[in-house]
């Protein structure tokens, strides 16, 4: 009876670890965003007075209109760059 328990047991260790192996491969593209937002919070951590002019400029401006300027700074930008 103690045989059959050990492979019992032993078979069960090991589907554990398969599965554990499928759960890390299936998390891994989340693992990748979670790294990547955890990078960006750390830099905006760095910058808190650009952060509030961000926000400020959001408030104040609307997001539909802080987008076009944004987007006609960038390409201004852009040209001045080359």
């Amino acid at each position: 009876m103690s045989r059959s328990l050990a492979e019992r047991r032993q078979a069960l260790v090991a589907r554990s670890q398969a599965e554990r192996m499928a759960i890390l491969a299936a998390a891994e593209p989340l693992v990748r965003k979670a790294a990547a937002a955890d990078r960006l919070y750390l830099r905006l951590r760095r910058h808190p007075v650009t952060v509030a002019l961000i926000g400020t400029a959001v408030v104040a401006l609307g997001a539909r209109k802080l987008f076009v300027l944004a987007t006609r700074v960038m390409a201004i930008y852009a040209l001045f760059r080359r």
